[in-house]
């Protein structure tokens, strides 16, 4: 594992800036790692990780910064929950720890650096100096992972009957005698015009 201020230094060129939130999130995945007694995981151990990210904020660049998954290689996984966790699977051990952020962190900011006023700033400083117990809440989980969530899974490839694009991974719904794409079946985030 690098050093805080090194990941902090990653973090900032990955996301653009440097802000509360990916102090936080590199924060929380080299707490989540070291728990789990991963200590190269973008080395030797980083086929041996799977990271669950429950929010598309700045925290989520610095953890998968730290932890080396991204979406691409199918080691990190969003769901939409909002909440500034993330769960951490050790898939060598067959264990995971989530690590959820402690909304009392917040008020220990002001309370630390009430002669600053900007919050951001505030938190900056507090999120890289208080404990992880101040910061964080953790808890061992278990979290089912099929092979077609694993990192290097290949399966066929089945098009859909309306639109004819392929589909990946088991993704598709079996409607009526139908193989569709999980739009033609409803589930949307657009619509054509």
């Amino acid at each position: 594992m690098k050093t805080l201020d090194q990941y902090l230094a990653m973090a900032e060129q990955a996301h653009g800036h440097l802000c509360a939130g990916q102090i936080l999130g590199v924060r929380m995945a080299m707490y989540g790692l070291s728990r789990l007694g991963i200590e190269d995981p973008t080395g030797a151990d980083r086929k041996r990780l799977v990271t669950f990210v429950e929010i598309d904020r700045c925290a989520t660049d610095a953890i998968g910064v730290v932890t080396g998954c991204r979406l691409g290689k199918r080691a990190l996984k969003f769901r939409d929950f909002g909440k500034m966790a993330a769960t951490f699977c050790d898939l060598r051990d067959s264990r995971a720890i989530r690590v959820a952020a402690l909304e009392s962190s917040k008020d220990r900011a002001r309370e630390l650096y009430p002669h600053i006023e900007k919050k951001n700033e505030q938190q900056m400083l507090a999120y890289r100096e208080l404990p992880e117990s101040e910061l964080f809440k953790a808890e061992w989980v278990q979290v089912a992972i099929g092979p077609e969530d694993l990192p290097g899974y290949k399966s066929e490839r089945i098009t859909c009957s309306r639109c004819s694009e392929g589909i990946n991974f088991h993704r598709e719904v079996r409607a009526n005698d139908e193989i569709l794409c999980r739009h033609c079946a409803g589930d949307r985030y657009y619509e054509p015009i």
